[in-house]
């Protein structure tokens, strides 16, 4: 029977092991890595609305210092809504489909590197485990424990950092990329559309800016800029000369048209 000590050695023992905290220490680093991702999605949505402000307040402004007709203003602002969300969403689509076929034939190689040279992975992977600090014992422990338990999501996550089980839907990435560009379209549309004539301009380009300000502090705050001021200065300043920029060419060209 274990006396007291021998169990108070074994606690210490657990306590100060190197593999423990090192399991430990990547538990916290896989759950600090998914709210990371979590806060980068919500970062592109974010730039997705701003990219859906900039775009359609620069073409409803530019068509309304060409013409005063609400019709022709609301055809215009339609067009650049579903156009702007539609390449949004095929640019979203190609760029996160070869993202997945990149990691598809990583993780094709990897099953077959594991299957053809198990010892040269073994021995990789305890090389990796020390890199991470952990001691030249240690980490062949802890190699041999991991690929017992599995051998595959090891490698790809302490090799190649990436999850064989959290694969990015194109089609999801690209409804989102497209809803996001409709969300942050809404407000120069009804904004153009819903104002009375004398003050749908100047409104527009009022709102417009505000939003730009508040999207550029969020997305410079969730990509961990601490410089929110700035970052949402420079979209502001960006939007006010794209708009500037628009409304006087349609009212140049609405003048020599007339």
């Amino acid at each position: 029977m274990a006396t007291i000590e021998d169990r108070a050695n074994l606690l210490t023992s657990v306590v100060h092991d190197p593999a423990l905290k090192y399991t430990q220490h990547a538990d916290e680093a896989h759950v600090n890595s998914a709210y990371q991702e979590n806060l980068n999605r919500l970062r592109a949505s974010v730039l997705g609305a701003n990219d859906g402000i900039v775009s359609v307040a620069a073409t409803v402004v530019g068509v309304a210092g060409a013409t005063t007709s609400t019709s022709a203003i609301g055809i215009a602002a339609a067009a650049a809504v579903v156009g702007g969300a539609l390449s949004m969403a095929l640019g979203e689509y190609v760029s996160v489909s070869s993202q997945v076929d990149s990691q598809e034939a990583l993780i094709t190689k990897e099953k077959a590197e594991l299957k053809q040279e198990p010892e040269q992975e073994l021995d990789e992977l305890t090389g990796l485990l020390m890199q991470r600090g952990l001691t030249a014992k240690t980490a062949r422990a802890a190699a041999i424990e991991l690929t017992d338990h599995d051998a595959l999501h090891a490698h790809l996550d302490f090799e190649l950092g990436i999850d064989a089980e959290d694969i990015p839907s194109p089609w999801t990435a690209a409804l989102s990329s497209a809803l996001a560009f409709v969300a942050g379209a809404l407000l120069p549309t009804l904004l153009i559309l819903l104002m009375p004539a004398g003050i749908r301009v100047p409104a527009t380009f009022a709102g417009t800016l505000i939003a730009l300000a508040i999207t550029g502090t969020l997305g410079a705050k969730w990509g961990g800029s601490p410089k929110y001021g700035r970052a949402a200065l420079r979209v502001v300043i960006g939007g006010t000369l794209a708009l500037a920029a628009t409304w006087l060419i349609g009212t140049l060209l609405g003048t020599s048209v007339a």
